[in-house]
Order: C-alpha cells, then sequence, then structure tokens
C-alpha cells in the first residue's frame, strides 16, 4: 500500500509570532495524518476505543528542515515504519507547497488498557490491526521500499 496524503490548510490560529506554524502543532498535523493512514487499511480507533482501549504515544520525533507559514496548503505523508507486534511506529513528512519536505518524524504507539494503562499485545487483542500492519510492511518490502 502506498504511502497516505492528506492536505492540510494552514489556519492563522496554527502560527506563532514569527508567522510559521508553531511547532507543537506538527504533532496535530501527524495525529490527523495517522488517522486517515488507519482508515486507509480498514480500520478505525472507534473499533478499538469501544473495547476500553487506547493507543497513547510513547515517543516522538520531530525534525524541523522549513518553516510553513499562514495561508499554505501543505501534505501530511504518512506511512508505517516499524511494527512489532506491541510497539507501532509511523513515519511522517509534511510537503510544503513546493512539494519540499519542511518537517520530518516519527510517533510510536502501544495499546493499552483505557483504566489502568497497562500495555496489551496488538497481535493477540486485535489480529485484524495485526495482520494489517504486516501486510503493510511485507508489502514493501517485496517492492524494495525505504523511507
Amino acid at each position: 500500500m502506498p504511502k497516505i496524503k492528506t492536505p492540510i490548510e494552514v489556519r492563522y490560529q496554527e502560527t506563532d509570532q514569527m508567522g510559521v506554524v508553531y511547532h507543537a502543532n506538527y504533532l496535530v498535523w501527524f495525529e490527523i495524518g495517522r488517522t486517515k493512514f488507519i482508515e486507509s487499511l480498514g480500520l478505525e480507533y472507534t473499533e478499538m476505543e469501544s473495547h476500553q482501549i487506547v493507543s497513547p504515544v510513547t515517543n516522538a520525533q520531530i525534525q524541523f528542515k522549513k518553516p510553513i507559514r499562514y495561508g499554505e496548503q501543505v501534505t501530511v505523508v504518512t506511512w508505517l515504519e516499524a511494527y512489532n507486534g506491541i510497539r507501532t511506529v509511523y513515519g511522517y513528512h509534511i510537503l510544503n507547497g513546493k512539494e519540499e519536505i519542511a518537517v520530518s518524524g516519527t510517533t510510536e504507539h502501544v495499546i493499552v488498557n483505557k483504566e489502568t494503562f497497562r500495555p496489551l499485545s496488538l497481535k493477540k487483542t486485535f489480529p485484524d490491526w495485526h495482520q494489517a500492519y504486516k501486510n503493510q510492511l511485507e508489502g514493501e518490502k517485496e517492492r524494495g521500499i525505504r523511507h
């Protein structure tokens, strides 16, 4: 499956005094891209949440390369970077209007019981998610895709 591209229109309230997008907003954009990526696999977070299970971020890495300003149209490109049955790592590129990488990064997630925050195996708890992620990574290996 190819990388998923999600368009974002930069809103005024997302910028800082320098007129560029405030750094914390990129994490929100990552989440928008991640949600669209998951939906592209035929999966939904609401399914997980209906079982009192959530998927918190355990690590986030962001590299800022070029500023993005109010009024720009940008694209969040999202893909599955790594998955081992428990931890899932998503990769992101935020492209500016010239299709240049302005921001790149990753987020790492686990699933946990909403009440106890005890980590669970995605492989055992949601075998359909596990299979979709496994298929995604195997398909990329077959195509020789590197991020």
